[in-house]
C-alpha cells in the first residue's frame, strides 16, 4: 500500500488538475451536445454548421473554467493572450471534430443525426480533448515563472495549488 500512497502523493497536484479539467470538460460537452443537437433538431441547420455552432459556443464555457478554475495556479499572461491562444487551440480540437463529421458524412456516407453525434461529439470531442489538454499547459496557461517547472519534467509540480495549505 505504500507505494500505492508515494505515487498518490507524488502526482497528487497532476490528478487533481486532471480532475478539474474533466470536470470542466464535461460542463462544455453537455453545452456542445445541446446546443449542438438544438441546432440540427430545431433549426435544421447542416451537419457542418450545427457542430462548428455547438463548438463555439461550448469554446466559451470552456474557457471561463479552464482560466478560473483548472489552471488558476498558472501563470496570467494577459486576458488577450490567453483568450486568443485558447481559442486557436480550441480551433484546431474544431477540426479535429469537423474532420471526424467529414469522414462520417462525406466518405463513409453516414449522414443522421446518431452518426453525426458519434463521429462530431464523441470520436471528435476525444481526440480533440487530449490536443486541448496538452496545449492548454504548453503555450494557453503556461507555468509561472521562477516555479519548479524550469527545464524539469512535469512530475516536479510541487503541490496541488487549490488543495494545498
Amino acid at each position: 500500500m505504500r507505494p500505492v500512497a508515494a505515487l498518490y502523493r507524488r502526482f497528487r497536484w497532476l490528478l487533481h488538475e486532471l480532475a478539474r479539467f474533466a470536470s470542466v470538460g464535461a460542463v462544455a460537452y453537455v453545452v456542445q451536445i445541446a446546443t449542438t443537437n438544438l441546432f440540427w433538431a430545431v433549426f435544421d441547420l447542416p451537419s457542418m454548421v450545427g457542430q462548428g455552432l455547438g463548438a463555439l459556443i461550448s469554446m466559451i464555457v470552456a474557457f471561463i473554467g479552464h482560466r478560473h478554475w483548472t489552471f488558476p495556479h498558472r501563470a496570467r499572461t494577459g486576458l488577450h493572450r490567453e483568450y486568443t491562444l485558447f481559442f486557436i487551440m480550441n480551433g484546431v480540437g474544431m477540426l479535429i471534430q469537423l474532420l471526424c463529421v467529414w469522414v462520417s458524412v462525406y466518405v463513409l456516407g453516414f449522414d443522421s443525426q446518431l452518426a453525426n453525434n458519434i463521429s462530431g461529439n464523441f470520436i471528435g470531442v476525444g481526440l480533440g480533448t487530449l490536443f486541448r489538454y496538452w496545449s492548454y499547459k504548453r503555450w494557453v496557461f503556461p507555468e509561472a515563472t521562477g516555479t519548479a517547472s524550469s527545464g524539469t519534467s512535469d512530475t516536479a509540480e510541487p503541490e496541488d495549488p487549490v488543495h494545498s495549505g
